[in-house]
Order: C-alpha cells, then sequence, then structure tokens
C-alpha cells in the first residue's frame, strides 16, 4: 500500500469536518460575537470581483487592518489591537496581489499582509498593468512590482520561505509525468535540484517517474531518486512518440519495467542533517532574500507553505530570527488569542470574511456553498 501523509498534513473536506465537529472554527463564523479573538484571514489569487465585496463589506463595517507586528504583540505581549480588528494575508505572491488587491486596499484603505517567496519571483524590466498581465507568462509579482508594493504603505510584506518547496518523500513509483501534468498545481511541483538554485519538475520532462511527495517544512527525509532511471524513462518516450507514447495501451508498465531495473543508478534518502539544514536554509534565506531585495530589516514572521510544520521546522524557526510562523495544527482554534503559541498561529479562509458581525453578514452554510 502506497503511504499517505500524516493526518495533520491534509487538508481537504474531512479535515473541515474534523475542524467543525472540534470547535475550531470561532463562533462569529455560526452568527456569534468576536469575543477575544482576532480574525487571520488567508487569501490566495483574486480577482476585483470576488474581493472588493469582502473589502467593501469592512469598511462598511467599521473593522481595521492589522500587521505581523501588531499580531506579534497581541501573542507575545497581550497588547490588544483594539475592537474590530483583523488581519488579511494573501500567500504565494500572485500577480493579483499587486495588480488587483495594491489599488483595492488603497482605496479603501486597508493594509494587508503579502507572504512572498524570494526564490519564485522574477525582475521585471518595468510595472506591469492589469491589462499587461495577460501577456506575460510570469505568474507572481517581480521584484519591482514587490518593492513598489512594498513602498506603498498598504502592504506588509512576511516570509513564505525561499521557494515554497514539495519534496518527494518516498520510493515507491506512483505515477509518472504525463501530458495531464501541466494541470499540476505550479507551487505542487516538486524539487528537483539537490544544491544550487531551486529548480521544479515541469510538464515537458515526459516520463518522469512520481514518488509520494510533503512539504519541505514536513518531517519527511527527502528521496533523491536514482536519475539515470528517470532518464531513461524519458528518453524512452522520447523515442517513443513522445506526447503520443501515453496512447500506448501498456505505456504504464513499459515505464515501470524501467524505472524499477535494478541495474539502474541506486536511489537514497537524505540524512537527518542534510533535512535539518535544507529546511534551515528555507527559512533563514526566505528572510533575508526579502530583507535583501527590499532594502528592509522588518522580515521576521513567516507563513509556512500549506501550513505544514513538522519539529525539525519548529525548532528552526527560533534559530532563524523568525517572531512568528502560522502553520496548521489540527484540533486547534482557528483565530489569534493572547498567549498562543506563536508557532502555530491559525488562520481562516477569507471566504468567511462576510461571517464577521456586521450590516449585511452572511451565515456559515452560505459562504461554504457559495465561496
Amino acid at each position: 500500500m502506497t503511504p499517505r501523509a500524516p493526518f495533520a498534513e491534509r487538508g481537504g473536506a474531512l479535515r473541515g469536518l474534523v475542524d467543525l465537529a472540534t470547535g475550531c472554527y470561532p463562533s462569529f463564523v455560526f452568527g456569534g460575537s468576536l469575543g477575544g479573538v482576532l480574525p487571520v484571514f488567508h487569501f490566495h489569487d483574486v480577482t476585483r470581483e470576488w474581493l472588493e465585496p469582502r473589502l467593501q463589506y469592512l469598511v462598511e463595517n467599521g473593522y481595521r487592518t492589522v500587521t505581523c507586528d501588531e499580531i506579534a504583540r497581541l501573542v507575545i505581549d497581550a497588547t490588544s489591537p483594539g475592537p474590530r480588528a483583523v488581519a488579511l494575508t494573501f500567500d504565494d505572491g500572485w500577480a493579483s496581489a499587486w495588480s488587483v488587491a495594491t489599488p483595492l486596499l488603497k482605496q479603501y484603505q486597508l493594509k494587508a499582509i503579502l507572504f512572498a517567496i524570494p526564490g519564485r519571483i522574477v525582475d521585471g524590466e518595468r510595472l506591469r498593468s492589469a491589462e499587461s498581465l495577460a501577456l506575460h507568462d510570469d505568474p507572481f509579482v517581480t521584484w519591482p512590482e514587490l518593492r513598489e508594493m512594498h513602498a506603498s504603505g498598504v502592504w506588509d510584506v512576511q516570509s513564505h520561505t525561499r521557494s515554497h518547496a514539495m519534496i518527494f518523500s518516498d520510493s515507491e513509483t506512483i505515477g509518472f509525468v504525463t501530458p495531464d501534468y501541466r494541470r499540476e498545481p505550479l507551487l505542487e511541483r516538486p524539487l528537483t535540484t539537490v544544491n544550487g538554485v531551486a529548480t521544479f519538475l515541469q510538464p515537458d520532462a515526459l516520463g518522469t517517474p512520481l514518488y509520494l511527495q510533503r512539504s519541505r517544512m514536513s518531517d519527511a527525509r527527502r528521496y533523491l531518486s536514482g536519475e539515470t532511471a528517470a532518464e531513461r524513462c524519458r528518453q524512452y518516450v522520447a523515442r517513443h512518440g513522445g506526447v503520443r507514447f501515453f496512447d500506448r495501451p501498456r505505456w504504464r508498465q513499459e515505464l515501470h519495467a524501467i524505472a524499477e531495473d535494478e541495474g539502474t543508478e541506486r536511489e537514497r534518502f537524505e540524512t537527518d542533517e542534510a533535512r535539518a539544514a535544507a529546511i534551515r536554509a528555507e527559512l533563514a534565506e526566505g528572510r533575508t532574500l526579502l530583507n535583501e531585495r527590499l532594502g528592509t530589516t522588518t522580515v521576521r514572521h513567516v507563513a509556512l507553505p500549506w501550513g505544514i510544520a513538522g519539529e525539525t521546522t519548529r525548532r528552526a524557526l527560533a534559530n532563524t530570527g523568525h517572531e512568528l510562523a502560522f502553520a496548521e495544527r489540527p484540533l486547534k482554534r482557528r483565530g489569534v488569542h493572547p498567549g498562543d503559541d506563536r508557532y502555530q498561529l491559525m488562520r481562516l479562509n477569507g471566504k468567511f470574511l462576510t461571517c464577521l458581525p456586521g450590516q449585511g453578514r452572511k451565515w456559515f452554510l452560505t459562504t461554504v456553498w457559495l465561496g
């Protein structure tokens, strides 16, 4: 049986039901009051049509938005940010944070926190307009855009680790790169380099064996597959029709025979020491790169990719100078309170924002069904 990631690293409907059944959601989601919780909402790629009504809701109901430093003062020193305070966090640094969220935040005089991935950001010649974004291949903000966002006063830029990496974590072949791999989410394509600049498995690497994968921030040791076998699989696909190879009725059996050939290069797992070093580098370099490229010292908080934090990561957070970390933990409250564990702060999906007390408030089931 193919091993699975631990329950703590899984999302989806089952995780949502467990959180719901165990009281992890704050009472305001079900029509109650805010109480003593600071709601921290997270967003990813957004459209104006989706985001603007939610920002309007905040303004019309007298809410104010806070930065990571204000969250830290609440958690560590019990310093309240005041009534009707919320935090808006945007993960990954998608281009829509520049083209959609930035002008809306300025328009409504709100602030937000951007957890950026410096290893995914490229230099651009000029600031892109909303109209010109469709002509560019890069899906993330560029360095000139991020610097402009940082200087605008509406963004609190923090780290989302250096490269937001997935790694192979098991030696059993569970699939291969096929033409359908182009649909695999960009940030879920596993790391392929061992040292140097991070590179990730691409859809054109047809035939490459796939294995169970987990976050680099998990406690999994990275599986380093034998490159000889992977290259033999790719060459075999190329020689036998490329894309058309996958029309063959027995293509899986053919590739499995090559991938599992005992005569090819041996695979291995990284050592515990290598795992710890890689995790420290992801955390430390994420902070350093952002501070250096933005000319600041204010990057000292992190949101961990997919909310996953293994014990190795938790030990590394303080050692790499991080003050706060947002991470998922089963059976924990989704909201921030004084005295919470500073390295496992929990957030709420942005779709629950309109459950906040106020005029035009929506009910929990409406937000679940309609998003």
